[in-house]
Order: C-alpha cells, then sequence, then structure tokens
C-alpha cells in the first residue's frame, strides 16, 4: 500500500506549477503528486513533464481532452489514487492559496488522529482569509452558514477545496455519482462523508488568494453550490448510507 497522493487540478498554471511542484516535493513527509490537466494552452503540463525527471515515481501527470471541470478533474485524481493504492489522498489548488506545508497537518490529522477526513478550514476559528475583497469573503462565509443550517453538516467551511480522505472514504462514496462540477462538488463530497458517519476534523488554515495566474472562481459557481443544496439534501432521504 502506497501512502500519500496529493491531487492538483490544473489549467493555464503555468506561473505557479513549477514552484508547487517543488514545495510539495520538499516537505518532510514525501507526498506523491498528481496533476490533473486539461490540456491547458498555456504549456502547464510540458512544465511537469519536464519535472518528472527530477522526481521520477513521485510526480505523475494525466492529461485530459478539454476543460472538463473541477469536480470531474478530482474524480479522475481520486480513482487513480485507488487503482495505484495510495491510503492518504489530498486535494489542493495550484496557486498557493493552500498553504503546501498544511498537508503535513491535514495529513498527522488522519494517520496519527485518526480521523478518516481531515478539512483545511478557512472558518473553524473566525475568518482566516487573506487578499479577498469583503464581498467575497461574505459570499463564502455565508454560504458555508446557508449550507450548513440546509444539510446539519457540523462543519463551519463546507466549501473547503484543501482536504485529505482516508482510502476507505472515496471507495465508500460512490464516486459516479456524484453529480457537482463547481465548489458545489466539495459540498457534496463533504456531505456524503457526513452521511456514511466517517469521522471529521476541520484544521485551521489561513488561506491567501492567489498572487500570480487568473482566478477561475465566479458567481456561477457560489450559485451552483447554493442552489444545488437543497436537491441534494432532498435526494439524500431516498438514499441508503450504509457501509460495509
Amino acid at each position: 500500500m502506497k501512502d500519500s497522493l496529493v491531487i492538483i487540478p490544473t489549467y493555464n498554471e503555468r506561473e505557479n506549477i513549477e514552484a508547487m511542484v517543488r514545495k510539495v516535493m520538499s516537505l518532510a513527509h514525501p507526498f506523491d503528486l498528481l496533476i490533473v490537466d486539461d490540456s491547458s494552452p498555456d504549456g502547464t503540463p510540458d512544465i511537469v513533464l519536464q519535472l518528472q525527471q527530477e522526481f521520477p515515481g513521485r510526480l505523475h501527470l494525466e492529461i485530459r481532452k478539454g476543460k472538463l471541470g473541477l469536480g470531474t478533474a478530482y474524480i479522475h485524481g481520486f480513482n487513480y489514487a485507488l487503482r495505484h493504492g495510495y491510503e492518504f489522498i489530498f486535494e489542493m489548488d495550484a496557486d498557493f492559496s493552500h498553504n503546501p506545508e498544511d498537508l503535513v497537518r491535514l495529513y498527522h490529522a488522519c494517520a496519527t488522529e485518526g480521523y478518516d477526513v481531515a478539512i483545511g478550514s478557512r472558518y473553524v476559528q473566525g475568518v482566516n482569509v487573506v487578499n479577498w475583497p469583503m464581498s467575497r469573503v461574505l459570499m463564502s462565509y455565508f454560504a458555508s452558514s446557508y449550507v450548513r443550517v440546509i444539510t446539519g453538516m457540523p462543519i463551519h467551511d463546507t466549501t473547503a477545496g484543501f482536504k485529505c480522505y482516508r482510502r476507505k472514504v472515496l471507495e465508500t462514496i460512490q464516486l459516479n455519482k456524484i453529480r457537482f462540477v463547481g465548489y458545489a462538488f466539495q459540498i457534496e463530497m463533504k456531505f456524503l462523508a457526513y452521511k456514511y458517519g466517517f469521522k471529521i476534523k476541520e484544521v485551521p488554515i489561513i488561506f491567501t488568494d492567489r498572487t500570480k495566474g487568473i482566478s477561475k472562481m465566479s458567481s456561477g459557481i457560489f450559485k451552483e453550490a447554493v442552489m444545488g443544496v437543497l436537491k441534494m439534501k432532498v435526494n439524500s432521504y431516498f438514499r441508503h448510507f450504509d457501509r460495509y
């Protein structure tokens, strides 16, 4: 059984990807790294291919045909991790909004403390966001509050995209039935882990907005998250959540 795989979806991240790869590779814990790239026209996959020569066996690249969405990129990565026998599977952004050093803290929450899911949380200890305009902070914070009320999840940062899963969580969740592709995907994954009774911990982090490259965030992504939650909750009444 392999230990840890970090999954990073990319689309036009040439300004960030080399620094991110080198940072993850330099951490005290030996994380493997999978880049899932949606055929970035800016040459992001070419940079990863060059770096693979420096980090053989640890840096992996999957190139998909076209921009297919965040959620499907992570599911592609999750299936890769399960096929290759990884025990701890991480997801994070390429733009340094998630501090790679916090990967070690998420790892210890699962590997040492025994949690099934560890969430890098912006809101478990107040609001820890840097360089976002106040309008976006409020939209994100109150979206998470809304989701928490509707779903009943005891999670402060329901849209967080910085997480560690134990293998058994991804094996239990039926990945082929995940329907959302934007930030609602992040909500759906947490909701399913919660409904299946897995142990979840929020690890406080400081989220820093990207300084290089272009953000993929839009109001439509938040709309999907907010409007899709009601449908997700209703559908849960007709689904069994038994763990085998």
